[in-house]
């Protein structure tokens, strides 16, 4: 028997805990709905030229190789923020490593920068489309995690205590 492999179909609202997609594989989230599967489904793309590192794959391998990314992304999932709520947020990251995957992820078009004409100034990011898309890998590798994640802590420290 093949392991479910969680996928997205399009429509949906929030989903804020991929743990619950496994327990209940239809419920909403931003990026759609996940359902089970029994195997990852391949795309077929066009040719993307002689060589594999011209393969457009590479970009979600580049996306996610900035190991914040994801993590901004995830804390934007239920709408703006300021820089200072999502440095609390995050929990570990510096305000420097912060501010630098917000304007990489702008340049991107991940997230948008809104400033507001208040005193004092007042700054919100908030996921694009193209941001909020990125959820559904970040919540299928949530239920892979979650699924698979003991194993592999195990097999990598040992035992784990208790």
């Amino acid at each position: 028997m093949r392991t479910p492999v969680i996928r997205a179909e399009p429509g949906g609202i929030d989903h804020t805990d991929a743990r619950k997609a496994e327990r209940h594989p239809r419920v909403p989230f931003g990026g759609g709905t996940l359902v089970p599967m029994t195997a990852a489904e391949p795309v077929q793309y066009p040719p993307y030229g002689d060589y594999e590192a011209d393969c457009p794959a590479r970009m979600a391998v580049d996306l996610f190789a900035n190991s914040w990314l994801p993590v901004v992304v995830y804390l934007l999932r239920d709408g703006p923020q300021r820089h200072s709520e999502l440095l609390t947020g995050a929990g570990g990251i510096s305000q420097k490593m912060l501010t630098q995957t917000l304007r990489r992820m702008e340049r991107m078009t991940l997230v948008r920068r809104r400033r507001y004409a208040e005193a004092p100034p007042r700054v919100e990011y908030e996921l694009t489309e193209a941001g909020r898309d990125l959820l559904v890998p970040i919540y299928a590798l949530g239920a892979w995690v979650d699924r698979h994640g003991p194993a592999v802590t195990t097999a990598m420290y040992g035992e784990p205590p208790g």
